[in-house]
């Protein structure tokens, strides 16, 4: 009996430890984040998710990504649903031109 006891004992600690080992989701940070392009553009960003799935947004929520040469450009999605960089370097919302806001609005992806 006693032995049985204590195997239930040793079972019941090692269920409680596997529940307590659930890491819980932690937010990114929520505040700016000013990166710098490598043509010395001062970009401000902001993160949104958490430790498993984040992502990044321009001040007015366009979200970008960062391409192979450490350029941050507009996020679009392919056919296949994933996500990834453009060919269009971000730029704040200020220093836009038309056609890029015009090309925003058609391919980019609004995340506000």
């Amino acid at each position: 009996m006693k032995k049985v006891l204590t195997l239930l004992a040793v079972v019941f600690a090692m269920a409680l430890g596997a529940e307590a080992q659930q890491p819980a989701k932690v937010p990114a940070y929520r505040g700016e984040i000013v990166r710098e392009q490598p043509d010395g553009y001062k970009l401000i960003t902001y993160l949104r998710g958490d430790e498993r799935s984040h992502y990044a947004i321009t001040a007015d929520g366009w979200q970008i990504k960062e391409n192979a040469k450490g350029e941050w450009c507009y996020a679009v999605q392919k056919r296949d649903g994933s996500i990834v960089a453009s060919r269009k370097v971000a730029r704040n919302e200020a220093d836009r031109k038309k056609c890029e806001v015009k090309w925003l609005n058609k391919k980019g992806i609004k995340k506000q």
